[in-house]
């Protein structure tokens, strides 16, 4: 059986996100409720969403600017909601990341619709994730990975920069980073790293994979909010991008 989408609904009117988030539910969905940006974001750091319903007019932080960070931080696809009906509001909410948008008035069932059709989209357009180390390497014991001036021990499960100084990683942290290092510069959504780094601590994921992808980032990249290592590819996944070396019994090889 097939997991419940879990779907972020965010509108400041109760009286639109209630009975949304319940008749979302009667269609076999998980909901999570926000009436607010704030609200939003919390819960973005604490769960992991399949897509976002978002209202464009909010008072304080809009629909577009949450739209936006959503894409940068956690590549949650989403669908705006809005009165807005423009040619011109359409095509500035498209341009900020929007995977769709629905007018308000909207049948709910219209936007079901829309929503599994952006689900079925992206999951199409995911490649299938392999191991990207040469063939002769995969029954070999590697002792480390290196990259862009950092070392993963697999045999001490440290990692270390350029300087040979520590950087402590949580085991959650570190089953992540060892499943991105042997699939460099391939796009993993988030069901494949679940899948990969399921384990004794998986379970650590089921909060957010978005979360510890964060953490990580704050541990890797110079500039955490520009990431140039471990990237969001909107709407699909992440991306590490690096040049992986493994070494073999003291012997270097690129992959």
């Amino acid at each position: 059986m097939q997991a419940q989408r879990h779907i972020l609904v965010v509108d400041d009117h109760p009286d639109i996100c209630e009975p949304l988030a319940a008749y979302l539910r009667r269609q076999g969905m998980q909901v999570s409720m926000a009436f607010n940006a704030a609200q939003a974001r919390r819960l973005l750091q604490r769960q992991s969403f399949d897509l976002a319903v978002l209202d464009v007019m909010m008072p304080g932080e809009d629909g577009l600017s949450l739209c936006r960070h959503i894409g940068e931080e956690f590549g949650t696809p989403v669908i705006l909601l809005t009165a807005m009906s423009s040619c011109a509001d359409k095509v500035n909410g498209l341009e900020t990341g929007a995977d769709d948008y629905v007018v308000k008035p909207f049948d709910p069932q219209e936007l079901v619709a829309r929503i599994r059709t952006v689900l079925r989209r992206i999951r199409r357009s995911l490649p299938d994730a392999e191991p990207a180390l040469p063939a002769q390497m995969a029954d070999s014991a590697i002792r480390r990975y290196v990259f862009d001036e950092w070392t993963l021990d697999l045999e001490r499960r440290e990692l270390r920069d350029r300087e040979g100084v520590e950087v402590t990683l949580s085991s959650v942290e570190y089953r992540l980073l060892r499943v991105l290092v042997e699939h460099p510069n391939t796009v993993l959504s988030r069901d494949k790293l679940m899948d990969l780094t399921a384990g004794a601590e998986a379970q650590a994921f089921d909060r957010s994979i978005d979360s510890q992808v964060s953490r990580l980032r704050k541990k890797l990249e110079p500039d955490p909010r520009n990431p140039n290592l471990l990237k969001t590819v909107w709407g699909n996944g992440y991306l590490f991008a690096a040049q992986v070396s493994a070494e073999l019994a003291g012997v270097p090889s690129a992959s």
